[in-house]
């Protein structure tokens, strides 16, 4: 057994050397979002009464119990569980997988595993690495969350701060064993993302159908674990055990899986050729290759549409007159006039969704690298195909795709809403020049610096939680302006449009793909 843990802490330190950069910034960026909480809704509810009275209004609106789920404590500690307990559990998922099949399926895709297997290094120390690793990040997001909460009560802060610990670990084991069956990092990632978006949507379900978390479909999601361990309100710590039992039996299946493959093979290899259909141009290939993406963005897109649709007008009926929440919504979206706090939660909505939307943009755009770094351009190029063809091909699949993603939200906020589906769909496609200037980023940044791409991650995400949270902590305007959504009109429900600022995003995008594409023309392929 010693042999087969030959070396794991080499590669460990090796694997947190790697992450010396991502896995701090993700740990931070959680972090805020959870401490901040309590600051931000005790500006919003100032008194004990205000709190119970939005307790048992959330509790009896099953569209906001299956966003956020029950109300269990009317204290701050209780309504900052609700209200960011599962969604901290949720970047601590995406997180943990992305460290785990980083360092297990994308090693062995990239040759680097082989070679480090050459040296002392046992059968089962790459899959221990990825998972200690994966602890290591979700160890000191618990510790941070604990201590940054530990005001609120200690006990409810120990409780919040394991539960969303505990589902890190949970989907980094899921992603362990995802990255024994399939046979690329991307398919493990999808693979355990469909995961983890099946277990939100069981969880949304039962949060809907029953009060309480008691629906047996809240109990067979991990996400309704985290709402049932009932932080700052009678903690339930007896839940720990079913987070504690599940990372044992998938860490086993992952070993027992490991231990059955030869390096580089998988459980479930993809399908054999020929394709079908035609594959005659550079633009047709790229299709083939990332329409199984955009088909998952375009149907949860949709579906999240028709729900968030769904909730507008009882979401505005939920903020009554509290001013300071009508604020911050009135902020992230929307104007003055009839009808105005409705029309600001779509448009917050729509915003939303432009800005999850780059998430979409960059990955897409960065899947030239893959193909690049993977050697799979190489034969293509040989040919002949040109390089800003082979490119066009992958650009013209993440704008496009990112046009159509968000034509199918704004589709899916008008039919949820029963009416202006017209403004709703402007709304959503109006975030267009936002996304696609991040997606140009990405572009530039592959085109001149490859090394250096993964950045746009940072800049997609950097806008995201300035436009989540910034208006709840009450940034100013100039920090909420580095982000190129705040630039956009908020539709639906402007008074006055100015059309310049879209204009100058989509004409600056327009020159950074450019400048991408000119200088991958000029720089060497990796070889």
């Amino acid at each position: 057994m010693t042999d087969r843990l030959a070396g794991t802490g080499a590669l460990l330190r090796l694997a947190l050397r790697r992450d010396r950069v991502t896995m701090p910034v993700w740990i931070a960026v959680t972090t805020l979002l959870v401490v901040s909480m309590p600051g931000s809704l005790g500006s919003v509810y100032t008194t004990a009464a205000e709190r119970a009275r939005t307790a048992s209004s959330m509790n009896a609106n099953s569209s906001m119990r299956a966003l956020y789920g029950p109300v269990f404590g009317d204290s701050l500690g209780g309504l900052t569980a609700w209200r960011i307990g599962v969604y901290a559990a949720v970047l601590a998922a995406v997180m943990s997988l992305i460290i785990v099949v980083r360092h297990t399926r994308e090693e062995e895709e990239t040759g680097r595993q082989e070679l480090l297997s050459a040296a002392m290094v046992g059968r089962r120390a790459p899959l221990t690495t990825a998972l200690l690793a994966a602890l290591v990040a979700n160890a000191a997001l618990a510790l941070l969350v604990a201590g940054g909460l530990a005001g609120q009560g200690a006990p409810g802060a120990a409780a919040l701060g394991l539960a969303v610990a505990g589902t890190g670990m949970l989907f980094a084991c899921t992603a362990a064993v995802a990255a024994q069956l399939t046979e690329s990092a991307r398919a493990a990632k999808g693979t355990t993302a469909a995961v983890l978006g099946a277990v939100f949507v069981l969880k949304a379900a039962g949060d809907a159908g029953t009060r309480g978390g008691r629906s047996a479909l809240t109990w067979a999601s991990p996400l309704g674990w985290v709402e049932n361990i009932r932080a700052f309100a009678a903690e339930r710590w007896w839940v720990l055990l079913l987070f504690a039992s599940a990372v044992a039996v998938q860490a086993g299946a992952a070993y027992a899986l490991a231990g059955r493959r030869d390096l580089g093979m998988s459980f479930l290899p993809a399908r054999p050729g020929p394709a079908e259909g035609r594959l005659g141009t550079a633009g047709a290939l790229a299709r083939r290759l990332q329409r199984g993406s955009v088909l998952g963005w375009s149907a949860g897109f949709l579906a999240a549409g028709a729900v968030f649709g769904g909730m507008a007008d009882a979401a505005a009926e939920l903020v009554g007159d509290n001013d300071r929440t009508r604020e911050i919504i009135e902020r992230m979206g929307g104007q003055g006039g009839p009808g105005a706090l409705t029309d600001a939660f779509l448009a917050t909505m729509a915003g939303m969704f432009g800005m999850v939307a780059a998430l979409y943009a960059v990955g897409s755009v960065l899947r030239l690298g893959g193909e690049e770094s993977g050697q799979r351009a190489e034969p293509l190029l040989a040919n002949a195909v040109g390089r800003l063809r082979w490119a066009g091909g992958h650009l013209a699949v993440a704008f496009g795709g990112s046009t159509l993603i968000l034509l199918l939200a704004g589709l899916g906020l008008g039919l949820g809403h029963g009416r202006g589906l017209g403004a709703a769909i402007g709304a959503t496609l109006a975030q267009l020049p936002a996304v696609w200037l991040i997606g140009a980023l990405a572009a530039l940044l592959y085109g001149a610096a490859p090394a250096y791409a993964p950045a746009a991650w940072a800049v997609a995400g950097g806008a995201l939680a300035l436009g989540w949270i910034g208006p709840a902590l009450n940034l100013p305007q100039a920090a909420l302006d580095l982000s190129p959504f705040a630039h956009l009109p908020r539709l639906p429900g402007a008074q006055a449009l100015d059309w310049s600022p879209p204009l100058a995003l989509t004409a600056l995008a327009v020159a950074l793909t450019a400048a991408g594409l000119v200088a991958l023309r000029r720089r060497d392929m990796i070889a």
